[in-house]
């Protein structure tokens, strides 16, 4: 049987709060009359949280890989509505906004996302650091590296256009899932919008899933590799040039600060970092190269194209002989 909408909800142990959760996404279906389930991705749970879910008469799916992004992504594999809504099941998320994400993906939008910091965080709702750093210098790292128009990259509710999502293919199992399906939406030329929601003080008594730093690292690492440009060509550019401009200058005169001179010695480790950033910048071009060739990233430019068809291994390896 299939749905216009799937609202899907990953649970680990979320007894106290996955009766408001389903209750509240129950309350918008039935107001709105749409024509929709409710999946709970349960990775796990050793409380009544399945328990409680078949109660209210949720479709329960089993993953047994460990993660949010695997909860999810087994969600959304096995989800019978041709859109997705998903959110965290702690009851910090206003599942009374299905209405609104499901109009604005009828508008033509493939991704929507909910912006926290445009529809209030209630005191206490996110730590001190994940409201003022965490979140804000991720997200601007996201707008800088892949000019996507989202300012909140890890908002957890947001919705989605189920094909168009399951075709990015995700791979990601932990809390970077959220990055990755923002980043790989751009890179795949998905229409992506963002409305503001509201962000509540979660209802458990419990510690959250969530790692700060250990999350906040995945999150970041993930945005480094899917950008190249920032992770090897600019600083490899920027060592070239600091490199050739200190060389240049050594080469001409000896330099002297403070009794101290810069003469050969300084010459020669400026020459070898101009050979570690040309170096840097060679390993950006490989990397792209890797990337296009795996799928990593969809297509690439024209050049890469046309390297990939051009280059093999044994024709590296064959120049590198002739060369040596």
């Amino acid at each position: 049987m299939k749905y216009e909408l799937t609202v899907l909800m990953p649970c680990l142990n979320e007894e106290e709060t996955l009766t408001q959760c389903i209750g509240k996404a129950k309350k918008a279906i039935e107001a709105y009359n749409i024509d929709a389930e409710i999946l709970i991705a349960d990775n796990g749970s050793t409380d009544r949280s399945i328990e409680i879910a078949t109660e209210l008469g949720a479709r329960v799916l089993h993953v047994k890989s460990k993660g949010y992004g695997s909860a999810l992504s087994a969600g959304i594999e096995h989800a019978k509505g041709r859109y997705v809504i998903m959110g965290d099941s702690d009851d910090s998320y206003d599942f009374g906004d299905v209405p609104r994400f499901l109009d604005k993906l009828k508008e033509g939008n493939d991704l929507v996302m909910g912006n926290r910091f445009q529809g209030g965080i209630e005191p206490g709702a996110m730590p001190f650091l994940h409201k003022y750093l965490g979140n804000p210098v991720l997200s601007f790292t996201g707008r800088l590296f892949f000019n996507i128009p989202v300012n909140d990259f890890h908002c957890g509710l947001r919705a989605f256009d189920r094909d168009a999502v399951l075709n990015l293919g995700l791979s990601t199992s932990g809390m970077e899932f959220a990055s990755e399906m923002v980043v790989k939406a751009a890179l795949h030329n998905l229409k992506i919008a963002e409305i503001p929601t509201k962000l509540s003080q979660d209802g458990r008594s419990r510690p959250p899933h969530l790692n700060t730093w250990q999350d906040g690292w995945r999150h970041l690492r993930f945005l480094l590799l899917y950008s190249p440009k920032w992770l090897f060509l600019y600083p490899g550019l920027a060592l070239v040039l600091f490199g050739l401009i200190i060389t240049s200058i050594l080469y001409a005169t000896p330099v002297t600060i403070n009794n101290v001179t810069f003469d050969i010695h300084t010459m020669l480790y400026f020459s070898m970092l101009t050979v570690v950033g040309s170096q840097i910048v060679l390993f950006y071009y490989l990397s792209k190269f890797y990337a296009a060739k795996s799928s990593l990233i969809p297509g690439g430019e024209i050049w890469i194209q046309q390297f990939n068809r051009w280059f093999s291994l044994e024709k590296g390896i064959g120049l590198g002989a002739f060369f040596y």
